[in-house]
């Protein structure tokens, strides 16, 4: 088994990172997840939370919304709906996704299904305390 495997975090902006890594941890949908080289493969969605990824060089976070994540034994792929270095992210950003949110669930009609955008809420209140 290698001690390395590729990570990879794309958004529709642009590539934020491809590099080689020994752990990724994500914010699966049902909870955080951690692949290291082997991992069996999965595929799952993403929660608003941080991608954190170790590497010869250390450790990296990265801050994520929704999106997907690919696990194979030999790569980590994160697909996001938007993504910033941990570094490079203003809570200003973060509350203009979260006031986003709720606009949208402020228009929703009375037989719309808003639960999942209830719950991107929550998610992001969450991530923003987080960044404190």
């Amino acid at each position: 088994m290698a001690d390395m495997m590729q990570f990879d975090l794309v958004s529709p902006e642009k590539r934020l990172a491809s590099f080689e890594a020994s752990a990724v941890t994500v914010p699966g949908s049902e909870g955080d997840m951690t692949a290291m080289p082997g991992h069996m493969p999965v595929l799952t969605t993403l929660r608003p939370g941080l991608v954190r990824v170790t590497s010869d060089k250390g450790q990296t976070d990265y801050v994520v919304t929704h999106g997907f994540v690919e696990v194979t034994a030999t790569s980590v792929s994160v697909i996001a709906e938007k993504a910033f270095t941990r570094e490079g992210v203003s809570k200003e950003e973060l509350n203009a996704v979260l006031e986003a949110a709720r606009e949208e669930a402020a228009k929703a009609k009375p037989e719309d299904n808003i639960d999942r955008t209830e719950k991107f809420i929550g998610e992001m209140v969450h991530l923003i305390d987080m960044m404190d």
